[in-house]
């Protein structure tokens, strides 16, 4: 029992008290291999073996650290979405002249997306395999696997794109467009679960545009209706997820932006509040509050039943929060949520992309034996 907080206890399914978001630090043995693969020095095979290798060391660490869930640091991405979005039926991946956002301080290699045909999900996309792989390391551990949510493939094609071209079957039908791409995920969701994932996160930075004023004063000049956007894209969510089992767990992460320790979003989620928390179907939120960009708790005011996990300790670099500054801010939190509807994580994944953040592994891990200390302080659990 908490002596913090009376009436807190564990949590036994996710997202758990003590939790995270997803992507870890690349070891250099693993960076190595990458760039050796693509320049052609080593094959696909020798690359696989390599990252095998490198996330049973990162599943057994993990363990050690006493997480509930483990996952693959996403050691078989380049980015954290394009991978997956490009993997998808009726997508390519596409150079670019700058990257579709602009990072605080860093350029991000220009890559983007174009749909060029019905957007679908096949048995061949290569994410089936990535899962099949984790499960096959953690063995009877319990794990979480991270996908782009499905806003993302809108955002990035329609949206950030200034100048988007609809191929013949979407033209004039943006509904269309949206019903494809939730029901590509409906077939992802029951194709993961078929494989036996039980913890799936869809990762979101479209939530983070909406919520900077800059970003929405851009798009609703270029004609967009941000409402019915944020209505768009709750829509896709639902429906993506409407049937998946009930002894599966389907969380987001709202992000603003995760790139060698920058972003590119800042605001508060009182715009986007009472749509997404209110109507947005998923058993849980990941929401960064790591900083004074992410604005105060009140927004979390609309949280109806889910879990609600604050990212108060952030990914962006090695030092070490103020203990009692972190409980402090969960006592915040848990003015407007109750505080078994919350949980702690860190802010983002330590490595949205292969270059990482700008911090040590040591401390990495550090952060996260902080994180478990005070879950234990505040929840009675480790």
């Amino acid at each position: 029992m908490s002596k913090l907080f009376p009436n807190a206890h564990q949590r036994t399914k996710a997202p758990y008290r003590f939790d995270i978001v997803g992507s870890f630090l690349r070891p250099e043995a693993l960076k190595q291999a990458r760039q050796q693969c693509s320049c052609g020095d080593i094959s696909c095979a020798d690359l696989r073996a390599v990252e095998d290798n490198e996330i049973k060391k990162l599943v057994a660490h993990q363990k050690a650290v006493g997480l509930h869930a483990v996952t693959d640091g996403e050691f078989r991405r380049t980015f954290w979405h394009l991978d997956f979005l490009a993997a998808l039926d009726g997508v390519q991946e596409v150079e670019a002249e700058k990257f579709s956002v602009q990072f605080k301080h860093h350029s991000v290699r220009p890559k983007t997306l174009k749909i060029v045909d019905k957007i679908g999900f096949s048995d061949s996309h290569p994410f089936l395999q990535h899962y099949r792989s984790l499960q096959a390391i953690a063995g009877d551990y319990p794990v979480k696997f991270t996908v782009p949510s499905p806003s993302m493939l809108h955002l990035i094609c329609t949206v950030r794109e200034t100048d988007y071209q609809p191929i013949a079957r979407y033209a004039g039908n943006n509904q269309l467009l949206l019903d494809d791409i939730a029901d590509a995920y409906k077939s992802a969701v029951q194709k993961f679960y078929e494989l036996g994932c039980r913890n799936l996160q869809l990762d979101d930075t479209s939530w983070g545009e909406l919520c900077s004023e800059e970003k929405r004063a851009a798009y609703a000049a270029r004609g967009f209706d941000l409402a019915q956007l944020a209505k768009d894209y709750v829509y896709m969510v639902n429906r993506a997820i409407a049937d998946r089992p009930a002894d599966m767990t389907v969380t987001m992460h709202i992000c603003r932006g995760n790139f060698r320790s920058t972003w590119f979003s800042s605001g508060g989620y009182e715009p986007v509040a009472q749509e997404l928390f209110g109507n947005c179907k998923v058993d849980g939120f990941f929401l960064e509050y790591d900083s004074d960009r992410s604005g105060d708790f009140k927004p979390l005011r609309f949280i109806r039943d889910q879990q609600v996990v604050l990212g108060l300790v952030t990914s962006k670099d090695g030092a070490l929060e103020d203990k009692n500054e972190i409980i402090q801010r969960i006592r915040e939190a848990a003015q407007y949520v109750d505080i078994n509807q919350l949980c702690l994580s860190p802010q983002c994944g330590f490595a949205s992309t292969e270059e990482g953040n700008i911090l040590t592994e040591e401390q990495q891990w550090n952060k996260l034996k902080f994180i478990r200390d005070i879950a234990q302080e505040v929840w009675g659990e480790a």
